[in-house]
């Protein structure tokens, strides 16, 4: 019997919210499992640490590939596609020999979270009618990702201590192979809308390098210092790259960033609300795990269990945030989640203290988690307001590379800013020069969300002028 558009779609929403549950998953959920790989696997911190860089630099340098191949192959084809390659990363994770398989592994897992991202939000912008069925499918999404972000720490920590380290990447298979079932049937239909032309590969594998350059340099920057060769090389090859990819992009007839979308003024704002977004709100794992483990001396599996009210307070803000995108708007919805995760942030820092109960920090983490759920909803929500239908992919591309930036950035130098304060040694006094450190970071995260709270305001006043514009008549009735 085949199946009717209107059963299809809540089928449809839910293998995209399974995608992004899978892909936000991975990324927290490898962290409480670093000790013990790095034990079998004979690894010191600094090898320990291209576990997590290699799907990070993987991920932020090949988005905008993943946005243009959206647009050119389908998002069909390329969410099923990266969602089967996934899956392949994952096993060569999960039964990695070695510290070299496991990597690789954690690179194809990166590049297939580049691919499947656009295309998640290609269906999300493209098969949900704009309006309120829009704006409940991007609420869904995004609290999948919420819940996957912050489930990801206790369920690593349950999977390490009951299975193993393995066990945390062979999860991963299976949710993959529950989601390609899924959208087996449900996505057979859903590639209406691709671009004319080719994907120039040239360009691709240039915007790639310049923005993993990047992210590798921010990467390593606080490790090796920002004066070794390894950072100086990268961050001169991030110039080089880039410099090559805009001037073959002037000359090119079919560029694989269209000029017109840099036109959009919605898409623009959200880029650059999303890099201000994620470079304060993105620290707020590494900040907190260092503050439960230690200066409050939480285990692996607690730690975990902290994190369960900003999941779950995360996935509430974005159900909220698909009521509020229909009734005053993304900018406004924008605004209003950076102002009460700035606020969380400063409550966070006023509650942190060596000999303070967890509770005297959970006000600030609800605020923090609410604005953040409402935030990274209306955040896509702008991004893919005024792109057309062919260009959803590289639209959101944009929008996904920044996070990835943003964070990177924001990592780098919060983390600089939590560590300036703390000596070598232990005790009591490390533990609340450690408290200083991530308070003084905390209220640095909440000065870079007040810039976004000034950028949304500024996109909020240039969607009031063109209202205006459209309709004076109307714009003169609501002031009588």
């Amino acid at each position: 019997m085949p199946m009717t558009e209107r059963s299809r779609q809540p089928l449809l929403l839910a293998a995209v919210a399974l995608g992004q549950f899978i892909s936000a998953i991975d990324y927290n959920i490898v962290y409480v499992a670093l000790p013990r790989i790095g034990d079998q696997m004979h690894l010191g911190a600094h090898d320990l640490q291209w576990v997590v860089s290699a799907f990070a630099i993987a991920f932020g340098g090949l988005l905008l590939f993943g946005g243009r191949a959206t647009d050119t192959f389908g998002r069909t084809v390329v969410f099923r596609g990266a969602l089967a390659a996934f899956g392949v990363g994952s096993a060569m994770s999960a039964v990695a020999p070695s510290s070299g398989w496991l990597i690789g592994g954690r690179v194809v897992q990166g590049l297939a979270a580049a691919l499947m991202t656009p295309a998640m939000l290609a269906v999300v912008h493209t098969d949900f009618q704009e309006g309120a069925p829009r704006h409940h499918a991007l609420a869904v999404w995004s609290g999948a990702g919420a819940a996957g972000l912050a489930t990801g720490s206790l369920l690593g920590g349950v999977l390490t201590q009951a299975l193993g380290w393995r066990a945390v990447f062979a999860v991963n298979v299976l949710l993959v192979f529950g989601t390609l079932a899924l959208s087996a049937r449900t996505m057979v239909h859903a590639d209406g809308a691709k671009r004319r032309g080719h994907l120039d590969l040239v360009a691709a594998l240039l915007a790639t390098g310049a923005v993993g350059a990047l992210v590798y340099a921010l990467v390593e920057g606080p490790a090796d210092g920002w004066g070794s060769p390894r950072f100086l090389i990268a961050a001169v090859a991030t110039g080089l790259l880039a410099s090559i990819f805009v001037v073959k992009e002037r000359r090119s007839h079919d560029p694989l960033l269209p000029t017109q979308l840099l036109g959009h003024r919605s898409l623009l704002s959200a880029i650059a609300t999303t890099f201000v977004f994620m470079a304060s709100f993105g620290t707020e794992y590494y900040l907190f795990t260092v503050y439960f483990q230690n200066v409050l001396r939480y285990s692996v599996l607690a730690t975990g269990f902290a994190f369960l009210p900003a999941s779950i307070i995360a996935v509430l803000g974005t159900h909220a945030a698909g009521r509020l995108l229909g009734r005053i708007g993304a900018p406004l919805t924008l605004l209003l989640g950076l102002a009460l995760g700035a606020a969380g942030m400063v409550t966070t820092g006023v509650g942190m203290g060596a000999g303070n109960a967890y509770w005297s920090v959970l006000p600030g983490i609800a605020l923090l988690s609410f604005g953040q759920g409402l935030g990274f909803t209306a955040v896509f929500a702008v991004a893919g307001s005024e792109v057309e239908p062919a260009q959803q992919g590289i639209a959101a591309a944009l929008a996904s590379t920044t996070l990835q930036i943003g964070s990177a950035v924001g990592l780098a130098v919060l983390v600089a800013v939590a560590d300036a304060p703390v000596h070598a040694g232990a005790g009591a006094a490390v533990r609340s020069e450690m408290v200083t450190g991530l308070r003084h970071a905390g209220y640095g995260a909440a000065l870079i969300a007040l810039i976004g709270v000034a950028i949304s305001s500024a996109l909020l006043r240039h969607q009031s002028r063109n209202r205006c514009r459209a309709h004076p008549r109307q714009a003169i009735a609501n002031v009588d």
